[in-house]
């Protein structure tokens, strides 16, 4: 019984996770992208607000501290991190603020609609990554997932010189294509890599500490972005271009705000997918969710919709349906012959993840 129950609240948190990191997913690159186009230039700033909103983390972490102190668990001390764990986590969250700058310099330069299809090819670097660092297994429909979802993003990526935004030129158009593919590339390394620290680590690893280890990385990767704001200058320039801000200047810091606040959505949702499923699934979800971001950018931005962006969102979804097919045909077939080891669980050197404590 008492296994029941924690497959079914592993699979709660791994719906929680999903509606996260759908909010951020869709959400943080169209309001980078407003920033940009009312007039924002800061890009060190932009990639700051990708991970600038860490702090929020405490709430959610204070929390379950104060239910710990009250059920006297063993575990009282506010942080669970050991120092292997923190420095791993500390490492990943520097390369993540390279990839938040490249990023951030791609939407830039880029309609949302482009640079979220050329997102799309982080799908092909994170299974590349995944089968090389965790040994991830493939099945016939995780394969045909992973190829739809590709080729979906390649099909978008027909006729995109014709949403070369006005007054850019053609050299910084390319350059911020390439920031992007780099961007695509290095996160398709991150996400494997965080779930090898999951399985690498010398603690048990549950949801709560699943939250410290994203506090940590957004933490280094602010720190990262710090370091370019300061060069750059950006915080002596924020309240000039607050002031020059298209939609004025009171709705140039609420921008600011909600897009710290998005982005940790993303964030926290990508890394807790992966502790209930795997960073395939959590690349798999990023690429489902490029049509609904492609649809809102041509909703809120007057972006084209061309016939390709169509193709692509049947193939997204082709693919999707493939992949959890697969799974459930997969555990299925697990439960016919033995009982089975849960799907969600992460091997480690210490006893398997759980979702005590959260």
């Amino acid at each position: 019984m008492e296994e029941n129950n924690n497959t079914t609240l592993k699979k709660a948190l791994l719906l929680l996770n999903c509606v996260l990191l759908s909010i951020g997913n869709c959400g943080g690159p169209l309001i980078m992208r407003l920033y940009f186009v009312h007039g924002g230039k800061r890009v060190w700033l932009s990639s700051w607000l990708e991970t600038g909103g860490w702090p929020l983390i405490l709430i959610p972490l204070f929390i379950t501290y104060l239910r710990r102190r009250k059920n006297k668990s063993p575990n009282t001390l506010f942080f669970l991190m050991k120092p292997p764990l923190f420095f791993a986590a500390a490492v990943i969250g520097l390369i993540t603020g390279l990839d938040d700058y490249l990023y951030a310099y791609g939407v830039a330069r880029l309609p949302v609609s482009t640079s979220s299809l050329i997102i799309a090819s982080q799908l092909a670097f994170t299974a590349g990554f995944a089968y090389l660092l965790v040994k991830q297994k493939f099945t016939p429909y995780s394969i045909n997932a992973v190829i739809l979802l590709t080729v979906g993003a390649g099909v978008l990526a027909l006729h995109t010189s014709s949403d070369r935004p006005e007054h850019e030129s053609s050299k910084e158009y390319v350059l911020g294509f390439l920031m992007t593919v780099g961007a695509a590339a290095l996160y398709g390394f991150v996400l494997p890599l965080v779930e090898l620290t999951y399985k690498k680590a010398k603690q048990e690893i549950s949801y709560t500490l699943v939250m410290e280890i994203q506090m940590v990385m957004c933490l280094f990767a602010t720190i990262f972005c710090t370091v370019g704001m300061l060069v750059n200058k950006d915080f002596q320039a924020m309240s000039r271009e607050a002031k020059e801000f298209g939609l004025g200047e009171t709705k140039y810091y609420v921008i600011l705000v909600w897009s710290g606040i998005i982005w940790q959505f993303f964030f926290l949702g990508a890394i807790g997918v992966i502790f209930c499923a795997s960073s395939l699934l959590s690349g798999i979800i990023i690429a489902l969710l490029l049509p609904a971001t492609e649809i809102l950018a041509v909703i809120f931005f007057q972006e084209k919709f061309q016939a390709e962006k169509g193709v692509a969102l049947a193939l997204s979804l082709w693919g999707f349906v493939s992949y959890f097919y697969g799974e459930i045909k997969q555990n299925n077939k697990k439960n016919n012959h033995s009982v089975p080891e849960t799907e969600m669980s992460l091997p480690t050197k210490s006893p398997s993840p759980t979702v005590e404590n959260v």
